[in-house]
C-alpha cells in the first residue's frame, strides 16, 4: 500500500483570489484546523505583502505540530532571503520555486526565452537548497509545455536539489487518459523520476480533477495539491473520498484523519468563504481536557511543559512572553492559571509583533461623580514616554491618554471585551481594531482587569501599525 501525501493551498488560493480578505487570525484558525486533518504540508500563499505576510509566517511557523510548512518563491533572487527568514522557524519547513514552463507562459506573461528560464530555475532551486533541505520545483502549465523542453527542466531541477516536482496541467482542459499518456511520457523521458516524489496539481475547471489525477494512479506520484474552497483546485473533500471508497482497490492511502474530516473541512469552509469568525470556530473546539494549575511559583520549564501538552510547539522568544504573563496574571489573582486562561495566553502571544511600545504603568481615576482620568507610561528604545487624558470613562480616558503620548489619532474600529474563565477571579481579554491608512489592525490584550487588557490590546494594535505601516 503506497501512502500518497496531500498539500492543501486553501490559504494561498484564497489570497490569490481576495488578497487580504482574511484576519491573521482566521489564516492562523484554518492551518489549524487543517494540522488537525493530517494533512501532510499546507502551502500559504507567496510574500507580496511585505511585512505583514512575514508578520503571518512568523507567527504561523511554530504552531504547525506535524504539517510541512510551505511557502511559494518565484524566479527572483531577491524574493528568498524574506522567504526563508520568514519560514525557517517551521518544525518542518519547505521552499517551492514557482516557474512556467509551456511557450505561452514563458514569452508571453514572463517575457523570458526558454533558455533564459531554465537558467534561472537552476540559479533559484541551488539557492533554496543552500538554505533549506526540502525543496519543491512547481512547473506551471506543464501539460502545455514541450516535452524535451520539459525534461530538461525536470532533470534541471533534480540536479540542482529539488526533493519534490510539481507538474501543473494549469488549464485543466486535459482528460483522464490524456493525463495519464503525459505523465508516462514524463517518466520516460525523465528516469531520474524515480529518485524524488512527483507531485501533481491539476485545475479543476472541467470537475475532472480527481478522475485525472486517481487515473495516473501506477504513474508513481506521490503528492495531491487539493484546497477546502475555491474553483481551481480538486476539492480536498472529494479526494479524501476517493481515498476513503477506493483507496484498497487502487492500493494507495493518505493520511488524513477521516473522523473529523466532515467537521474540520466545513469549518475552513465557512470561514474562507466569510461566513464564520475565527471566535465562532474556537466555540465548537474545546480546550484540551487537561487539568493543571500554573502559579507565579512555577518554573518555566513547567510552563513549558503545560505549553507542550496542549499542543503547541513555541519558539524561545514567544515561550519567554507566554511565562512573563503567566507569572504577571498569576500575581494577581487569588487562583492558578489554568488551561483555558493558558491557551489564551498563547493565542495572544501568537499574534504579537516586536514591540515598539511597552506598558510600564497607568493609573486610572474613575467615578460615577468625577471624571475619568488616565494617566499612562509606555516605553518606547528604553525611554519612558508618558500620556495622561481625561475621557468619557475609564477605557476612553485611557485611549486618548495613549493617542497623546504617540501624538497620532487612530480611528477605533471595533473594541470588545469578554471574560475568559468565570468567577470573581476571571481573566479579561479585550480586542481592539484601529484604522490606520485604509486597513484595519487587531489587537489583544489580557489581564485581571478589563482596563488593563483594555490598553494592552490597543498597544498590540499600534505595535502591529508600527511593525506592518512603518509608523513611528
Amino acid at each position: 500500500m503506497k501512502t500518497i501525501q496531500i498539500v492543501d493551498v486553501s490559504l494561498r488560493e484564497q489570497a490569490a483570489c481576495n488578497g487580504s480578505s482574511l484576519s491573521f487570525k482566521e489564516k492562523i484558525e484554518v492551518a489549524r484546523q487543517l494540522d488537525k486533518l493530517n494533512v501532510d504540508a499546507i502551502e500559504t500563499a507567496p510574500i507580496v505583502n511585505g511585512k505583514s505576510d512575514i508578520v503571518f509566517l512568523h507567527t504561523l511557523a511554530p504552531l504547525m505540530t506535524r504539517c510541512v510548512l510551505v511557502c511559494p518563491v518565484g524566479l527572483d533572487p531577491a524574493l528568498l532571503p524574506d522567504t526563508w527568514e520568514a519560514l525557517r522557524a517551521a518544525k518542518r519547513p519547505r521552499l517551492n520555486v514557482v516557474a512556467p514552463v509551456s511557450t505561452v507562459q514563458m514569452e508571453y506573461q514572463f517575457h523570458k526565452k526558454p533558455p533564459v528560464v531554465l537558467e534561472m530555475i537552476k540559479a533559484q532551486v541551488a539557492a533554496c537548497r543552500k538554505v533549506c533541505e526540502d525543496v519543491e520545483l512547481t512547473l506551471h502549465d506543464a501539460t502545455r509545455a514541450e516535452l524535451e523542453f520539459l525534461a530538461q527542466v525536470v532533470r534541471a531541477g533534480i540536479e540542482a536539489g529539488a526533493g519534490i516536482i510539481t507538474v501543473c496541467d494549469t488549464a485543466g482542459v486535459m482528460l483522464p487518459d490524456e493525463f495519464s499518456r503525459f505523465v508516462t511520457a514524463l517518466n520516460e523521458a525523465v528516469p531520474e523520476l524515480a529518485k524524488v516524489r512527483l507531485s501533481f496539481e491539476y485545475s479543476n475547471s472541467l470537475h475532472m480533477a480527481a478522475a485525472c489525477i486517481f487515473a495516473s494512479v501506477n504513474t508513481g506520484f506521490g503528492q495531491i495539491k487539493t484546497a477546502c474552497a475555491g474553483v481551481n483546485e480538486p476539492s480536498l473533500r472529494s479526494i479524501a473520498h476517493v481515498f476513503r471508497a477506493k483507496g484498497d482497490a487502487l492500493g494507495v492511502n493518505c493520511n488524513l484523519n477521516m473522523t473529523v474530516l466532515e467537521k474540520s473541512y466545513e469549518q475552513i469552509r465557512l470561514i474562507l468563504s466569510g461566513r464564520k469568525t475565527h471566535e465562532e470556530c474556537v466555540e465548537t473546539t474545546p480546550v484540551h481536557d487537561l487539568n493543571f494549575r500554573l502559579s507565579k511559583s512555577d518554573s518555566r520549564e513547567a510552563v513549558a511543559d503545560a505549553v507542550k501538552q496542549m499542543g503547541y510547539d513555541l519558539d524561545g522568544d514567544s515561550m519567554d512572553v507566554v511565562y512573563e504573563s503567566v507569572q504577571r496574571i498569576s500575581q494577581k489573582k487569588a487562583e492558578s492559571v489554568g488551561p483555558k486562561e493558558l491557551e489564551e495566553i498563547i493565542s495572544t502571544v501568537s499574534l504579537q509583533v516586536p514591540a515598539t511600545y511597552q506598558l510600564k504603568s497607568f493609573v486610572i481615576t474613575t467615578g460615577n461623580v468625577i471624571t475619568s482620568y488616565a494617566d499612562v507610561i509606555l516605553e518606547r528604545n528604553g525611554s519612558e514616554v508618558h500620556g495622561f487624558s481625561t475621557g468619557d470613562g475609564p477605557i476612553d480616558a485611557a485611549f486618548l491618554a495613549i493617542e497623546k503620548l504617540l501624538d497620532h489619532h487612530f480611528e477605533l474600529e471595533d473594541f470588545q471585551i469578554q471574560a475568559v474563565t468565570s468567577g470573581a477571579e476571571a481573566m479579561g481579554s479585550a480586542s481592539v481594531k484601529l484604522r490606520y491608512d485604509n486597513k484595519v489592525y487587531a489587537g489583544r490584550g489580557l489581564s485581571t482587569d478589563v482596563i488593563g487588557a483594555s490598553i494592552r490590546a490597543y498597544i498590540d494594535a499600534v505595535n502591529k501599525i508600527c511593525f506592518e505601516a512603518g509608523v513611528k
